[in-house]
């Protein structure tokens, strides 16, 4: 070809261009009319809707904007918008739009407000096609979802959707997703994947959804009273106002601040979210720390007309270390840092922590009760006391106060305020079976038990000496059936020093 009709040539490749350009010019004003209509019409079928301005443009692709777009359910009077966008970029190829497909949708200010479901004796099913193209890509960074429980009272459950990318929005087929969000309480990064829909119309909450998710560097910090660095993995499946969770968390350094000692806290559990409100149920919770583990199963949940959420639980642990749980609740030996006592402990307690900005030792609830075997104090003059108490309960005051004995322990307990109430507790070694009651402030670690003190030997046997033959003449009136003496005590000190006595008309007497 020569250089003349190769000029020629783009002469008039250059005017077709120019007049499908000006042709495409010209049609948009009646693509965008015609968008409109097609759009509005789509819509109005399952939605009151509201548009503020529609442009498109036809070259060199096709690009769609809309402004200040608002859904409203049909049959919701009075409800908030299901959907409001302050803007929608729709971009595709002429050979996408033909073959139905949407390359992307970029939504800016999206906003998703799900009411709680109908009460429905005939549950709705299938799915609303929320259109007839496929979109490839949706990028809505910024989203807000809010889920309105079925307590009108009690305000929606927010979210705060950094960053959300969804892949093959279409009629009847769920969507894959990817989002990243920071969780309010504990604050942390929650990242997630995994499938939602068909979106469900008639009955959002009933949109099914599933995925995993991994929850890092949650401080628990904001919670008064503990602290620690929590990491969580989990799946998830169901819909959005009943969804089934498990996961594990992981938390080095769970501290309680009434004793200042981190423990590896580890759990794995099963739960139930109702998305409406944000309750959780959970059936059940293993956790392990130490060389103890337990078992617990109840809900977070909110109450009608209170702020926040309650935890309730009930609580249970066999063959557990009593050392493992004096280090979350008790100050340690300041010379040795370890616990007060070490043995076996099995217990069960029902468990409630109220909402409240507080610490959690003056918001814990317990009611319950325990077991300790073989127990030993870790504080050398402490044990040597209770070895003294021992021997001497069998009428052997000359053994060596160096002959250790084992405790055991067995009671029920009330936790309020940060007040341990122990309405029965029995203390026994070999030689003396005691019966106490009395508190325990979680808070300054002071005793204050009262009780009796049931020995097998006479009062006499239990010293030498003229101490011996003095007392003598009191055995009568300490003998009791089946015991050598019944003497009233009481238990004061702290925990980490407690101090024994003879409780003789509401005064301790003794070292």
């Amino acid at each position: 070809m020569n250089s003349t009709k190769l000029w020629r040539w783009t002469i008039a490749v250059a005017i077709v261009l120019a007049l499908i350009g000006l042709g495409a010019k010209l049609a948009e004003p009646a693509a965008t009319s015609y968008t409109r209509s097609a759009l509005l019409k789509g819509l109005q079928k399952d939605y009151e809707t509201q548009v503020g301005d529609l442009q498109v443009r036809l070259f060199p692709g096709v690009h769609v904007t809309i402004r200040d777009l608002v859904l409203h359910q049909k049959d919701r009077p009075g409800a908030p918008p299901l959907i409001e966008t302050k803007e929608v970029s729709v971009s595709a190829g002429w050979t996408d739009v033909i073959r139905k497909h949407v390359g992307e949708v970029v939504l800016t200010g999206l906003k998703i407000q799900v009411p709680p479901r109908r009460a429905s004796e005939q549950p709705h099913h299938g799915s609303s096609k929320i259109a007839g193209f496929v979109i490839d890509t949706i990028i809505a960074d910024g989203t807000i979802l809010e889920v309105y429980p079925k307590d009108p009272e009690k305000e929606p459950l927010g979210f705060e959707i950094h960053q959300l990318t969804l892949h093959g929005a279409g009629p009847d087929q769920p969507m894959t997703f990817q989002a990243t969000l920071r969780n309010a309480r504990p604050p942390g990064e929650i990242h997630s994947s995994g499938k939602f829909g068909p979106w469900e119309a008639e009955e959002p909450a009933a949109t099914p959804v599933s995925g995993s998710y991994t929850f890092r560097d949650a401080d628990l910090s904001v919670f008064k009273g503990i602290a620690g660095t929590l990491s969580s993995d989990g799946s998830y499946q169901g819909v959005l106002d009943h969804i089934s969770v498990q996961g594990k968390t992981d938390t080095p350094d769970f501290t309680v601040r009434i004793s200042g000692r981190p423990v590896h806290l580890t759990t794995q559990f099963q739960a139930v979210v109702d998305g409406t409100s944000g309750n959780t149920y959970l059936d059940p919770v293993n956790g392990q720390f130490g060389r103890s583990s337990l078992v617990a199963r109840g809900s977070v949940a909110g109450e009608r007309g209170k702020k926040g959420k309650t935890v309730a639980l009930d609580v249970s642990v066999k063959d557990g270390r009593l050392e493992d749980m004096l280090r979350l609740a008790v100050k340690p030996d300041t010379s040795t840092n370890d616990s007060v006592m070490t043995g076996a402990i099995s217990f069960h307690t029902k468990l409630v922590i109220a909402p409240g900005d507080v610490d959690i030792a003056q918001k814990l609830r317990l009611d319950g009760a325990f077991e300790v075997g073989q127990a030993h104090f870790s504080e050398l003059n402490v044990q040597e006391k209770v070895n003294s108490l021992s021997h001497r309960g069998k009428g052997d005051p000359k053994e060596s106060p160096d002959a250790s004995v084992a405790s055991d322990f067995n009671g029920s307990f009330k936790l309020d305020n940060g007040i341990v109430t122990f309405p029965k507790l029995s203390f026994n070694v070999p030689g003396i079976s005691v019966a106490l009651s009395g508190n325990f402030g979680l808070l300054d670690q002071h005793l204050d038990l009262h009780g009796t003190a049931r020995l097998e030997a006479k009062l006499s046997q239990t010293t030498t000496g003229v101490k011996s033959f003095l007392l003598k003449a009191v055995d009568p009136f300490f003998e009791k059936k089946n015991a050598g003496a019944v003497i009233p005590i009481e238990i004061g000190g702290t925990s980490s020093s407690p101090k024994f006595g003879l409780d003789i008309g509401g005064h301790r007497v003794g070292p």
